[in-house]
């Protein structure tokens, strides 16, 4: 009798641990915000959110400004990678700009009106 009562219990037991449907997978965004200066030249990792190969070409255009050496945004990880002579630029600067053409980055929500006239495809969700 001890052993049945036993292994109703494990039965019970593994039965309430194993989810009867499987838990769709969740994709998670890793936001980032980091900076490192070296003799006057800033190389800084953000999010910045955005969908496409046309959002990529906005944002990368938006940052054509003196002071910036390089600026690359990558599309699946929705990082900026930006290279900058911190004398003739801000960080916060350079996040505005991205903003100003309608693009959210981890500091600066993008400009409203800039946003809506995005292409269709390029209406990321907000965050």
């Amino acid at each position: 009798m001890k052993k049945i009562f036993f292994l109703s219990i494990i039965s019970v037991a593994v039965g309430c641990s194993t989810p009867s449907e499987p838990t769709p997978k969740k994709t998670s965004l890793k936001i980032v915000d980091k900076t490192v200066v070296k003799d006057g030249v800033a190389q800084s990792t953000f999010t910045v959110w955005g969908n496409c190969g046309m959002c990529k070409q906005t944002i990368e255009k938006s940052l054509r400004k003196e002071g910036i050496q390089k600026a690359d945004w990558d599309i699946d990880a929705k990082i900026m990678t930006i290279s900058y002579d911190t004398s003739k630029v801000s960080l916060k600067t350079i996040q505005q700009a991205i903003a100003d053409v309608g693009y959210d980055n981890v500091n600066i929500k993008g400009n409203d009106a800039a946003y809506a006239k995005l292409h269709e495809c390029c209406q990321y969700d907000r965050k």
